[in-house]
């Protein structure tokens, strides 16, 4: 079963930046689809990016040209890299990956369509 281990959270002030980063382990399918997603207290969560395994990525509206969603192969880590971070952008971020094939990666944006996910690590930005 596959595995899934967040790091890299923390606390930042507005406008900074952090890189956060996901461990996965038993992911040994040649396709995949893998995804970040982030939930605040009281919020539904919700889709940042997704990495599909041929090297596509996709990313909400709201953080696009900010957020970079990347996979280093030899160390089966997916990352995901913030700037210019805002106050409201404060949340839980979760990895996220699915191996069945049957939606392609790039309509995948909802925590339902995704059956593996880690513990999450948190993101607090200050104003």
């Amino acid at each position: 079963q596959v595995q899934l281990v967040e790091s890299g959270g923390g606390s930042v002030q507005g406008g900074g930046s952090l890189r956060l980063s996901c461990a996965a382990s038993r992911l040994t399918y040649s396709k995949y689809c893998m995804g970040w997603f982030r939930q605040a207290p009281g919020k539904e969560r919700e889709g940042v990016a997704t990495f599909d395994s041929d090297g596509s990525t996709h990313y909400a509206d709201s953080v696009k040209g900010r957020f970079t969603v990347s996979k280093d192969n030899a160390k089966n880590t997916l990352y995901l890299r913030m700037t210019s971070l805002k106050p409201e952008e404060t949340a839980m971020y979760y990895c996220e990956a699915e191996t069945s094939t049957v939606v392609p990666c790039s309509r995948r944006r909802r925590h339902t369509d995704f059956g593996y996910w880690g513990r999450g690590t948190q993101v607090t930005v200050s104003s």
